[in-house]
């Protein structure tokens, strides 16, 4: 599979599970697999990977009243990735994210 990463998740649990265990959550296509994640992972962010931990999250159900009647729906289900490292290893999500953008404007 090409590429499972889709974003980092990050929320509040997420930042604190970093903070305190060294753990990362991605959220992932949700046809990838433990291996393909962690192959992705250890590719991208030149990391090595101890576990991989994987939930499927269902997604919310919605209702709105009209003037023609109820229209009911359903937001798309995902899947979260929440990857151990091994000891000693950080993942830096804004290593990229340098002054680029800046150069090639007066450029």
């Amino acid at each position: 599979m090409r590429n499972p990463l889709l974003q980092p998740w990050l929320t509040e649990k997420s930042t604190r599970l970093t903070e305190q265990a060294g753990q990362y959550a991605f959220k992932v296509k949700a046809a990838a697999n433990k291996t393909d994640i962690k192959r992705a992972v250890e590719e991208k962010f030149g990391v090595e990977v101890q576990s991989v931990r994987t939930a499927n999250c269902l997604g919310k159900s919605k209702r709105q009243y009209t003037r023609k009647g109820l229209i009911a729906g359903k937001k798309n289900d995902w899947k979260k990735a929440v990857i151990t490292l091994k000891e000693g290893q950080v993942i830096d999500y804004y290593s990229g994210s340098t002054d680029q953008g800046e150069e090639k404007k007066s450029k």
